[in-house]
């Protein structure tokens, strides 16, 4: 009868173990409804990019206002039923409308996404997290806001500010 306590408790102090292990694993916090974040991007020709991103998850919609380097400033509106619209102003204006087959990101994107640990990422700690081979993400540790993300072919997003 010793020996099956002992088995429980040890059972027991395994499985209180996996808990408390698998609780210290951070998760990414969750974006607000709605925000209004500026970001900087590197762009594939060695050019620059800062976006205004007018995030609304309640609305289903983001809007990016883009100004690339001594470049044309671009709207781009994505819909939640995956429609993008990609505009220009002035004499010279156009506009492409996409279908992406996807809408905006959830507020809970990163759910299911794998933990890699942290990282100091342009000066920051962060939490670093991967999801489907398509995005890296990083969170401050300290104020659990978002740094940057990179995407799967490279593409960094820099986060500038966020206003919530």
């Amino acid at each position: 009868m010793l020996w099956l306590e002992k088995l429980f408790l040890t059972g027991t102090t395994l499985a209180t173990i996996l808990t408390e292990a698998q609780s210290s694993v951070p998760i990414p916090t969750p974006w607000p409804e709605q925000f209004h974040a500026t970001l900087c991007m590197t762009l594939y020709s060695g050019g620059h990019q800062i976006t205004d991103l007018w995030y609304d998850w309640p609305k289903g919609r983001n809007v990016n206002l883009q100004q690339k380097q001594l470049g044309v400033y671009m709207y781009d509106i994505e819909w939640n039923n995956g429609t993008s619209f990609y505009y220009t102003l002035g004499s010279n204006g156009s506009c492409q409308v996409i279908d992406f087959g996807v809408g905006i990101p959830r507020p809970d994107f990163l759910d299911g996404a794998h933990y890699l640990g942290t990282q100091v990422k342009d000066g920051f700690l962060c939490n670093v997290w991967e999801k489907v081979d398509f995005i890296w993400y990083y969170e401050d540790v300290a104020t659990k806001i978002p740094v940057r993300w990179d995407f799967y072919d490279g593409m960094p997003f820099l986060l500038l500010s966020l206003l919530i």
